[in-house]
């Protein structure tokens, strides 16, 4: 049984975004669809962007293909090397660490957030599930897709169907069956009253 988590939450909001959540077990026979890929390659792409400079790049790896098991093996800290794997495809997020007149492209973060969070909630609208994995040793994932210097890996998603969570063990069994948990609204509104 696929493990569902649909956010209980303080007022309604759209169900794409309440059942949306990021779970590491990955149905390792599951191949993504080029028409898949490119639905969730189109909304990261048409996410907002200050001075619309749309600074996001992206590196498209799928299972099954040595960039893909590459990446895994030099790029993925932890147990995270335990579970990617399973992903029908790690999609790996850089940006520019400068704008094109040389300044530092202090947004760029930002947008490539942005991005990242159309891209997920285009996952949940497809049936899909994505997990944004931050435990990067980000040079090495750099030198293996080849980056230009001047480009810096953000995050790495892992995309695919979800599978039961006993595909998992050890840690990412125990946090796969945890409950979703966010703080209370009063204790991230600073000022005013929603």
């Amino acid at each position: 049984m696929h493990t569902k988590k649909t956010a209980i939450t303080a007022a309604p909001i759209a169900p794409v975004l309440a059942e949306r959540w990021s779970p590491r077990a990955f149905d390792a026979n599951y191949v993504l669809t080029q028409d898949e890929s490119l639905s969730l390659l189109e909304a990261a792409r048409w996410a907002a962007s200050s001075n619309n400079m749309q600074p996001w790049r992206f590196s498209v790896l799928n299972r099954g293909e040595a960039l893909f098991d590459q990446a895994v093996a030099t790029g993925l800290t932890g147990f995270n090397q335990a579970w990617a794997p399973r992903a029908s495809q790690l999609i790996v997020l850089s940006v520019p660490k400068t704008t094109p007149d040389g300044s530092p492209y202090q947004i760029a973060f930002f947008d490539a957030g942005l991005a990242t969070s159309n891209l997920l909630t285009q996952s949940t609208e497809l049936g899909l599930s994505c997990h944004v994995i931050g435990g990067l040793v980000r040079d090495e994932l750099s030198k293996t897709l080849g980056l230009d210097d001047n480009l810096e890996v953000v995050v790495a998603i892992a995309v695919g169907k979800i599978a039961p969570a006993e595909t998992l063990e050890g840690p990412a069994y125990e946090r796969e069956i945890q409950p979703r948990v966010r703080l209370a609204l009063d204790e991230i509104v600073l000022h005013g009253k929603p």
